[in-house]
């Protein structure tokens, strides 16, 4: 019987053009059948966030050469649901997102819509990773993230996935043979000190401008994602979507609410 070759669907928040979604959509090519569903345009920073009171729309493209590609008015997270609810047929064996343009370490999986593609696949129950590169630049080089990208995803399809969790994974900019490793390891306690630049127009009024800085708290010597790429290894971390804090429940009950 001829076995069929994975089903992977490609998404990001940094837009269906952007060299990171490029890198990873070549990648997934050699590893399988590719249907990309990415947003038109850039989404950074939206979260989990979907669309509700505007109308989300489609448009077939030919950017990569692969046999269905479509860019979304929406949001990462809706490109995952569209692909899923209308234009695939079965769910896929794989979603990958990114590669995006900048880490998503710590506190920022909170914020990332790169992640939060990775999130609502592992929700709709699909292995689901977001790949990230520590580099803000639009010509960032993606040759070192490339050989990450495919190692990992190749582990996924091979051990699929525990139930209900997705992979966050941040590569260091460095060169291939420089990196130490693959680190499994957690979350770092650590968020961005913000503050709210307030500038004027040129017609005098106020506007403001989200500016800050990333303070890590945590005292983790080696197991930590920050404490991996300032070390140069690339940090893997297991991500769920069940946000209770399931350490806290006997002592909320002591309340006696």
């Amino acid at each position: 019987m001829k076995k069929h070759k994975p089903l992977i669907l490609v998404t990001n928040d940094d837009g269906i053009s952007a060299p990171g979604i490029k890198a990873l959509v070549e990648v997934m090519k050699t590893l399988g059948d590719v249907i990309v569903v990415a947003p038109d345009k850039p989404q950074s920073g939206m979260g989990h966030a979907i669309t509700i009171n505007s109308t989300l729309r489609i448009n077939k493209v030919n950017i990569y050469g692969v046999k269905q590609e479509y860019s979304c008015t929406g949001t990462p997270v809706d490109c995952v649901k569209i692909a899923v609810n209308k234009i695939l047929n079965r769910k896929p064996d794989l979603c990958v997102s990114g590669i995006n343009h900048g880490s998503n370490m710590s506190i920022n999986v909170i914020y990332s819509g790169t992640m939060s593609a990775a999130v609502e696949g592992a929700i709709e129950g699909i292995p689901s990773i977001g790949f990230s590169l520590c580099d803000f630049s639009i010509d960032a080089d993606f040759s070192s993230s490339k050989k990450i990208v495919k190692t990992i995803a190749e582990k996924v399809l091979k051990n699929k996935m525990p139930k209900d969790v997705c992979l966050n994974v941040n590569i260091p900019n460095l060169k291939y043979e420089h990196l130490k490793g693959i680190k499994v390891c957690r979350q770092a306690r650590a968020n961005w000190i913000e503050e709210l630049d307030e500038r004027m127009d040129p017609s005098g009024k106020p506007y403001f401008w989200l500016t800050g800085k990333f303070e890590n708290y945590d005292k983790g010597k080696d197991d930590t994602d920050v404490w991996a790429l300032d070390n140069g290894y690339v940090s893997v971390v297991p991500t769920q979507f069940d946000m209770t804090a399931h350490t806290t429940i006997k002592e909320i009950t002591k309340w006696k609410l």
